[in-house]
């Protein structure tokens, strides 16, 4: 046959691989019409290769086969019914050989490599099934050939596509693209990787935009699918399938991809081919996952150094010589070569033609190469053992037993990669992310941006240099796929209701929540020390705050209580330098002195309320508060009782005057303040006050402050006060008008009025304001209740004793009343 390549063996391994494809090559018309229009594959080329690699290799090594060699026979197989069984028939069974006819072997050949096509490997296999004969099919891995009882002595090299799903999924997250298009084919592979893709998608939230799954026929129909494409509003389009299944859609692919797609593809997919139809420029950009394997040590410069006179019987080197360095050949089985470089190396080719370094199929090659030695090799020792074996080089071993050898076998190739059959236990694969860049226009260089590994973390499966990935030749920027425009920081994700789940709307977080990322799913809380920014976007540090002595308001408090400790001290001045006249007297002088003494501490108890508050000046706050204003408010009922019984004891003989002159008023005091420090100890023992924080009230504060401990508690040491207030007021406003000399009790009506009034009011601001406004509105109330004590009460004495001295005697007194009397009459 005049299409095949050669080398000599004691045993054969025959090579079924498609060598050419039909097209039309524009650039080499000449030769194109001398080959009935037939296209060279330059990728299948190096398939041959490769086996030639394997075998000079194994034929090396000394500790392999043992004076035994190997040797190849590669023929070109056609997709059509005749000629796809036309070359085996020939290799296996001699070309003039009847199957189940003929005792004598047409052929040494032991095993077959098949591929890189399913369907191919198929149809053979159906064949050499019959016969035990051990095929190897380097193509992609198919399911479908994995069933035993159809393809018993079938052995598929290449793992399969168990993480091809995870792998492309994480290429979207990493691109965050959740808006994507689907194209399968319609086969068992398609099929599965479709729904392994849907699944894994649907677990990332990423949406299926559209699919498509694609028969032959359908591919003829490119205007369909021009339409289902472009008219996809997604900009990324998962493509699977491999070169036979979609070879039409390949051809009209430059009329259906359209610039603005990005295509991830499979590495089934054979772009050295496509090239022939169209230039790559029509794709956005195509993102290929190919299976990862170490580099052959020696393979480059076995390729670099190979010409067709090393290995003159290889018909399909000779053509791609000729095709690649425009040289002269006969079209008769003996080349010559007549305008050929002497130093022609295939490493003068642009990578995107002819790339000298070993191929996915070509190192499937390799490894199936190998696994037919290490049988061989394993099947001659055991032969040696049972000395069953005569001269080997008069009874070679057989295809039948070497199958029985392979059923079990697995190894490690010399670069020390496993090597399985069993599709339970094949290793999952890593696969590489190849980028095909086109810049300048014509370049079509396949280079390596990506790695994808099953074996590394959860989150750092997929290295990727996205720097190196090259975009459309109009733009430089990654493109975006969503179906939801993005939520910027300060907004969270909210679903709509009834669409896609990549489908959002873009909510702006709550009130002292942030979202410091893109698409945030939920928006963050900020802790009770912090505040959210403005724009939601930062947790940023709350400033302490609290009523101090240097903030104007505390500043202004703090004056008042000192100027009103001071006014009352001088009262008190005023009153002992006094002590003797009629006016100070006659108003229960030591009543007197005890009151001015307590409205001074509770002016000067306003002042633990300012400052940062600790324990202790929470707990003194209310408890000073308490007992020293009781201490006043009971003072002012003991001048009051004082009064009414100073009116009443008039008459000698009465229990009133018995009352006065025991100084049964003197016990009220003391009496009324161990009630309220009952209380106080109550609540102390109970729930005492303790510092606390606000952070709502104030915007970027956090407001310290006392915790009131128990409101019960609170309320009833306020309301005590309050009922001894109204007790006060009540008796006051009964003896207003009593005709007694020096009767102060009008004035402590009006005291006990403007006390009642300022905690009546009091209560509703208080409850209403918060944080420091809240202790300023408390302050000011001590500070305006002890002043309406001391202005109602001292003030009018003070004006008698200061400007009016002659008013300030009992005589003065009654002459004054006399002069009015004599007047009005």
């Amino acid at each position: 046959m005049k299409h095949r390549a050669h080398m000599d063996g004691d045993v054969m391994i025959t090579g079924i691989i498609p060598m050419y494809t039909l097209g039309i090559d524009h650039s080499n018309s000449h030769a194109s019409r001398q080959e009935e229009n037939k296209l060279l594959i330059f990728k299948n080329c190096q398939c041959v290769l490769g086996l030639a690699f394997a075998i000079e290799e194994i034929n090396k090594n000394p500790d392999l086969l043992h004076n035994l060699t190997l040797g190849f026979d590669v023929y070109d197989v056609h997709f059509n019914a005749w000629t796809m069984f036309k070359n085996p028939f020939i290799c296996l069974f001699g070309k003039y050989k009847i199957p189940n006819y003929s005792c004598v072997r047409g052929s040494s050949s032991i095993a077959v490599l098949t591929g890189p096509s399913g369907i191919a490997s198929d149809q053979i296999g159906t064949l050499l099934g019959l016969y035990r004969f051990p095929q190897f099919t380097f193509g992609p891995f198919d399911h479908a050939l994995s069933d035993h009882n159809k393809f018993p002595a079938l052995y598929q090299i290449a793992p399969k596509d168990t993480s091809i799903a995870a792998a492309m999924v994480s290429l979207l997250l990493h691109f965050s693209w959740s808006w994507v298009g689907l194209l399968t084919t319609q086969d068992d592979n398609g099929a599965r990787i479709l729904a392994e893709l849907e699944v894994e998608m649907a677990k990332n939230r990423i949406c299926v935009a559209s699919e498509l799954v694609i028969s032959t026929q359908d591919a003829y129909n490119h205007i369909a699918v021009n339409h289902y494409i472009n008219l996809s509003s997604a900009s990324v389009l998962i493509i699977y399938g491999d070169n036979n299944s979609l070879m039409i859609f390949m051809i009209f692919i430059e009329q259906i991809i359209t610039h603005g797609k990005v295509c991830i593809m499979n590495s089934q997919w054979d772009f050295t081919l496509k090239r022939r139809y169209f230039m790559l420029g029509s794709l956005h950009v195509p993102l290929i996952f190919t299976h990862h394997h170490v580099d052959v040590s020696g393979f480059t410069d076995f390729v670099k150094a190979v010409k067709p006179s090393k290995y003159p019987e290889d018909i399909f080197l000779a053509r791609l010589w000729f095709l690649s360095f425009n040289c002269s050949d006969s079209v008769s089985d003996c080349v010559t070569w007549d305008n050929c470089a002497h130093d022609a190396s295939l490493d003068w080719l642009p990578g995107n033609s002819f790339d000298v370094s070993m191929s996915v199929d070509s190192y499937n090659i390799y490894n199936g190469v190998y696994a037919v030695a290490q049988a061989l090799h394993e099947m001659i020792l055991h032969q040696t053992a049972v000395q069953t074996t005569g001269n080997r080089k008069g009874e070679l071993p057989s295809s039948t037993q070497l199958h029985t050898f392979l059923k079990n076998n697995q190894f490690y190739n010399p670069i020390g990669n496993q090597v399985m059959w069993d599709k339970q236990r094949k290793l999952e694969p890593e696969y590489d992310i190849l980028n095909i860049w086109n810049f300048p226009e014509g370049l079509e260089l396949e280079v390596k941006v990506g790695k994808f590994s099953p074996y590394t973390p959860h989150g750092n499966q997929l290295s990727l240099s996205e720097d190196m990935v090259q975009w459309s030749i109009e733009t430089t920027e990654t493109p975006q796929s969503v179906c939801s425009e993005s939520c910027g920081p300060g907004f969270r994700k909210s679903p709509q209701e009834g669409k896609a789940a990549c489908s959002f709307d873009c909510t702006p977080c709550s009130e002292n929540e942030i979202a410091n990322g893109t698409d945030m799913e939920q928006c963050v809380k900020c802790t009770d020390h912090q505040y959210a920014n403005t724009h939601r976007t930062q947790c940023l540090l709350r400033v302490a705050s609290f009523l101090a002595f240097r903030d104007p308001v505390g500043m202004v408090l703090a004056c008042m209580a000192l100027c009103f400790s001071m006014l009352t001290a001088a009262v008190l001045g005023v009153f002992v330098k006094h002590q003797h006249t009629a006016i100070v007297k006659a108003n229960n002088q030591a009543l007197s002195y005890i009151l001015l003494i307590s409205l001074i501490f509770c002016f000067l108890c306003s002042l633990l309320f300012l400052g940062q508050p600790k324990t202790a000046t929470c707990i003194l706050q209310q408890i000073t508060f308490g007992v020293i204003f009781t201490v006043a408010v009971s003072t002012v009922l003991a001048k009051t009782v004082t009064v009414v019984l100073a009116f009443k004891a008039t008459s000698p003989g009465r229990r009133m005057r018995w009352l006065l002159v025991s100084g049964a008023p003197n016990f009220i005091i003391p009496i009324c303040t161990l009630i309220q420090v009952t209380l106080c100890g109550l609540w102390l023992g109970t729930s005492p006050p303790f510092v606390d924080t606000d952070a709502h009230s104030e915007h970027g504060h956090i407001i310290i402050l006392c915790n009131k401990g128990s409101l019960t508690a609170f309320y009833c040491a306020l309301g005590y006060l309050g009922f001894l207030a109204l007790c006060s007021f009540t008796v006051a406003f009964l003896a207003r008008n009593l005709p007694d000399t020096f009767n102060e009790a009008k004035f402590l009506t009006f005291s006990m009025l403007v006390f009642c009034s300022v905690w009546l009011t009091f209560l509703p601001v208080y409850h209403s304001a918060k944080g420091k406004v809240m202790v300023a509105v408390e302050v000011f109330s001590i500070l305006a209740s002890g002043a309406g004590l001391l202005g109602c009460i001292f003030a009018p004495k003070c004006y008698t004793l200061l400007l009016m001295p002659n008013r300030n005697s009992l005589h003065g007194f009654r002459d004054k009343r006399h002069s009015k009397r004599n007047k009005h009459t």
